[in-house]
């Protein structure tokens, strides 16, 4: 079967309150539009068309990696009206989906018993049973149970309006069929505009079956139209993410704390405590725990890896039983060796710290390479911008750094070297020597501290 999908992604999106498109939204770090073109890839979909208006711009500028064509309606006419702009490009051999840019959550399963639904004869029509179906076009059936129309909730009587199954929008017909229903609306209703749902009467009076498919969840339908639906499809999204992961062995202390904007691919026996955010491309290896409060970016944990609370870690590489936290904080292009302890309050930046060296308190290290063994004391600064450009700190193998040293790039301090505390060191140490930089301590007998004047 040759498919092409349509997705409706004009509408204004008023109620957002928002001056970016309805459908640039995030859930799960993810627009809305890009989610609903993932499912329609996943279909094998032959051509994937957008039917884009309000900030069409922006829109096609957020989304310009995805591969789709884009179709303008510059006039917001109703549904069928935004499916007339798309199917002069659809081959009429071709089996239509139509999707909608702000309903992210429908699954490929669903979407593939509805156009199993759909043929020559039939048309596939998804549907669902709601305890408030207020707003939502009702579905109009017969005594034998078969599908006659859909009614538009302003357009039903009070009778059809107690009818509790409810039209989704989504559907799969063949093309040929739906240009000619299409061509055949008008806008004789309550809102002046093009229903898509009256296709169906049209294909029930052309003999065409209309076959009803159902969502496994009702959060699949669901689409988005203020931020509190927002909001509800995002917790809806991330205990779907939580529930896959909670199959796969993770133990997550809090699934409804726990939130995935993006890819992650975790290991056995894992344990990821409350309130732990993962964005972009996260991979965890083995026996690894993370706890409370802590932020994930693009990164690569090693096995036995523990992060303590309240650490953030952004494009970087964590070696196998390393240990950060709390309160760390590893910024990118920092890889850390095995073994590695970064303390709390320390902060790491495009620094390589090696094999079982530890940084453990109230340190900066940045645009570093630490080799093995290393001890960086705490309240250590490697100096390394100059207000113009970075420079290289080198600290070589099994070297000590005492507390509140400066280390004033470039510099480098040699193997087994030892830094007094204290010290600013603005020339290289050499190896294996005490290295260190202090002004005599002097007291002023006598001084007294300032007081302060008393007025009048």
């Amino acid at each position: 079967m040759k498919l092409s999908v349509i997705i409706l992604a004009a509408g204004q999106g008023t109620r957002m309150r928002s001056s970016m498109p309805k459908v640039l939204h995030p859930i799960g770090g993810q627009s809305l539009l890009e989610h609903v073109i993932d499912t329609a890839r996943g279909l094998g979909a032959a051509t994937i068309s957008v039917v884009y208006g309000h900030g069409g711009e922006l829109v096609r500028e957020r989304v310009s990696e995805q591969d789709v064509l884009w179709v303008e309606q510059a006039q917001q006419l109703g549904t069928g009206h935004a499916v007339a702009q798309a199917l002069p490009g659809i081959a009429d051999d071709h089996t239509v989906v139509v999707l909608y840019g702000d309903v992210p959550l429908l699954s490929a399963p669903t979407l593939q018993r509805l156009i199993d639904d759909a043929s020559h004869r039939t048309l596939g029509l998804l549907t669902a049973h709601l305890d408030d179906p207020s707003g939502y076009g009702r579905i109009i059936r017969d005594a034998q149970g078969d599908v006659l129309a859909i009614v538009e909730h302003k357009d039903a009587s009070e009778a059809q309006r107690a009818i509790r199954e409810v039209n989704t929008g989504i559907l799969a017909a063949p093309a040929a069929q739906m240009k000619k229903w299409i061509a055949a609306l008008d806008n004789n209703n309550a809102q002046g505009e093009y229903y898509l749902t009256d296709v169906i009467a049209m294909a029930v009076g052309d003999g065409v079956a209309i076959n009803t498919v159902h969502p496994s969840s009702i959060s699949e339908v669901l689409g988005v139209n203020n931020k509190a639906q927002l909001a509800d499809l995002e917790r809806a999204y991330q205990r779907g993410q939580a529930d896959r992961l909670m199959e796969r062995g993770v133990t997550l202390r809090d699934p409804a704390r726990f939130d995935v904007r993006g890819e992650i691919e975790v290991g056995r026996d894992v344990v990821i405590d409350f309130n732990v955010v993962c964005e972009g491309r996260v991979i965890i290896g083995n026996e690894v725990n993370i706890g409370p409060n802590v932020c994930l970016k693009d990164v690569v944990i090693g096995d036995g890896v523990q992060v303590l609370a309240n650490s953030v870690i952004e494009e970087a590489n964590i070696g196998a039983g390393s240990r950060i936290g709390p309160f760390a904080r590893i910024r990118p292009g920092t890889v850390l060796g095995e073994a590695a302890h970064i303390g709390n309050f320390v902060e790491i930046k495009k620094a390589i710290i090696g094999h079982g060296s530890k940084v453990n308190h109230l340190s900066y290290v940045g645009d570093a390479t630490i080799g093995r063994g290393v001890n960086i004391g705490a309240g250590t600064i490697t100096c390394n911008y100059d207000g113009a450009n970075k420079h290289q700190t080198v600290i070589e193998d099994d070297a000590f750094i005492g507390s509140d040293t400066q280390l004033v790039a470039p510099v480098t301090v040699g193997a087994g070297a030892t830094i007094g505390a204290g010290s600013t060191i603005t020339k290289n140490a050499p190896p294996g020597e005490l290295t260190y930089s202090r002004t005599p301590q002097q007291t002023r007998n006598g001084w007294k501290r300032p007081v302060k004047k008393q007025p009048g």
